[in-house]
């Protein structure tokens, strides 16, 4: 079946180059020139998003935080292309949800490798959900794997794709140790280059969704991380 690729950007030569290139490929491609008019393209549910961080009005950031709060759009992988090229902004883009995150100017083969690895991901991610009706109980948490939901007591997480399947893995895991290593290849893939403090970041923003519940998710100074048993 014919993938769908939403492209965002601000620049008129930058979607065209892109556009050709993807069409080439054999992708179906979609365009936005702004923020908003990219959310309004995302309700065609695209397989994947290339977004521009930089845009007037709209910024990049914010069309990734509407899109990851819609649960009709929180699975759509999201690629970033931007000009910034700094751990800050690396970090805070793949914080937001993003699963890839690519520096300008950009490299057109490199961009269509990532794109196939980001749906190849995708793909596998929503047969593994389709095979295993999961549910996983940890006292009063409850995440529901193909559903892509976590409830503490009554009150369901707003947990953005990477959170949540970080969330996923330790508790599939209970009592071992994992390392920062193992997360970032297992969440992000071993070809996506991301920094061990991303998963910090991600550990930091699960335990504040958990609430009270937060000390479910152990430190292990200098390894990593471990849910309790």
């Amino acid at each position: 079946m014919q993938k769908t690729i939403l492209i965002v950007d601000d620049e008129k030569d930058i979607i065209e180059m892109l556009k050709y290139n993807l069409e080439k490929e054999g992708y179906k491609v979609l365009t936005a020139r702004d923020g908003k008019k990219a959310l309004e393209q995302a309700k065609q549910l695209p397989d994947l998003i290339l977004l521009d961080v930089m845009m007037p009005e709209m910024d990049g950031w914010e069309v990734c935080k509407y899109l990851k709060r819609d649960v009709k759009t929180a699975a759509i992988p999201v690629v970033f292309l931007t000009a910034k090229g700094t751990e800050f902004d690396e970090v805070l883009g793949l914080e937001l949800g993003a699963d890839d995150y690519v520096v300008k100017p950009i490299a057109v083969r490199s961009l269509l490798a990532r794109v196939k690895t980001a749906l190849r991901r995708r793909e596998k991610s929503s047969a593994d959900a389709a095979s295993v009706a999961e549910i996983i109980r940890i006292d009063r948490l409850e995440i529901n794997v193909p559903n892509y939901t976590a409830v503490v007591g009554n009150k369901e997480l707003t947990l953005t794709r990477k959170e949540f399947e970080t969330l996923v893995y330790l508790a599939r895991n209970r009592g071992r140790v994992i390392t920062r290593e193992v997360l970032l290849n297992v969440v992000w893939g071993e070809d996506v280059r991301v920094v061990d403090r991303t998963v910090d970041v991600h550990i930091s923003k699960i335990r504040e969704k958990l609430g009270s519940y937060g000390d479910y998710i152990e430190t292990v100074k200098g390894v990593g991380y471990r849910m309790k048993a």
